[in-house]
């Protein structure tokens, strides 16, 4: 982060707030999980974060300024007489809708039917391997099965459409009737349409509804779910799109806007998941900041989604382990994730990810 952060002190209780007054921004931190969570909130000193089970202690309110970000700590108590914008709190601790599954988080379990994938590398590109590796994932814990028919990987080159469909569409198919929950993962609108019309039931578009406009009309006449991933450029350009003062606070901005064009364009904002972007025009410390600030993105009320898996900025945070090594950071940045309130996390690895996730709630529904 490039912006220096000024700390304003701490009011005490039944202080008046002066330092802040209508925040543009806000973090819940001081995070409660469990019993704790429950007791915290039922005396007072807490709120639960988009319906729970986790519980916030406290906001940072956050301002930006021409000479960095001015922040201020403001315990649950003390919030009335924060000034708060209208409707902030209530973004923060209003119930997420069940979108992708009941499960806090859910499982999006990644099929990539390509031969150029960064990861499984071709692996699951023939069909029938990719709807047998379906079958493994969704027994293995999966809410959700994310089919992928073009890679996204930096520089990775554009596939056509009608070949990115003849990818998709036969698993899709063989799945659905299985009555697996399935998402389309791609960017193009007569992709989506065919892959709806095969039964996927969610839309995972990387662009955020901005590479094929026609998308937005198309999705303004369905009823699917549909996450909006922050992402700059193209997978073709993005390594050239990583420029930021403030990481956190530029993809909330045009992560908000992605939002606004779709409203716009007739989709209602309760159908809408969001995607930080981990990994896309982003460096390792964008990328480690993001997930750390992760609860600030809580405050555009929708659910969000998270996918750090098996990428490169684990390597470079560790000894540069190549992508088959992996697995113990991408499940060290999935429980973040789970801890930070997330509502879904894309993985490859889904067993492993399951058993993690399984091991934390039973630890912290113990504390």
């Amino acid at each position: 982060m490039n912006f220096p952060i000024i700390r304003e002190p701490s009011p005490g209780r039944g202080c008046s707030l002066s330092a802040i007054i209508n925040p543009e921004y806000a973090r819940p931190i001081d995070l409660l999980y469990g019993p704790m969570a429950k007791t915290a909130v039922d005396s007072g000193d807490a709120l639960l974060l988009a319906g729970g089970p986790i519980a916030f202690r406290a906001l940072q309110l956050i301002c930006r300024e021409a000479n960095g970000l001015r922040v201020q700590n403001v315990n649950v108590p003390e919030l009335d007489s924060a000034f708060l914008p209208l409707g902030m709190l209530e973004c923060f601790t209003k119930p997420r809708s069940p979108i992708l599954n009941n499960a806090i988080p859910a499982i999006m379990g990644i099929i990539n039917v390509t031969p150029d994938s960064f990861f499984d590398g071709g692996r699951f590109a023939a069909r029938d391997k990719a709807i047998s590796r379906g079958r493994q994932l969704a027994a293995a814990g999966a809410d959700i099965l994310d089919i992928g028919g073009e890679s996204t990987r930096p520089g990775s080159t554009e596939v056509t459409v009608a070949e990115e469909i003849d990818r998709v569409v036969p698993v899709i198919e063989a799945l659905a009737v299985e009555k697996y929950r399935i998402s389309i993962d791609t960017r193009k609108a007569s992709v989506m349409y065919a892959a709806l019309e095969a039964g996927a039931e969610v839309v995972n578009d990387v662009s955020g509804l901005m590479y094929d406009s026609n998308a937005r009309e198309l999705l303004a006449n369905n009823n699917c779910p549909i996450v909006l991933m922050h992402m700059r450029g193209t997978h073709e350009t993005m390594h050239i799109n990583s420029h930021y003062s403030c990481a956190p606070i530029e993809v909330y901005d045009e992560l908000s806007e992605r939002l606004a064009v779709a409203e716009r364009a007739g989709i209602a904002l309760e159908r809408l998941i969001i995607d930080p972007g981990f990994g896309f025009s982003k460096s390792v410390s964008h990328n480690v900041l993001i997930t750390a600030w992760l609860t600030m993105f809580h405050g555009m009320g929708r659910p969000i989604l998270f996918g750090g898996s098996r990428k490169s900025s684990i390597g470079a945070l560790s000894r540069n382990e190549p992508v088959d090594a992996r697995l113990p950071g991408s499940i060290a940045l999935a429980l973040s994730a789970f801890e930070l309130g997330v509502q879904a996390v894309r993985v490859h690895d889904v067993s492993e990810t399951a058993q993690a996730f399984a091991v934390r709630r039973a630890i912290i529904n113990s504390s």
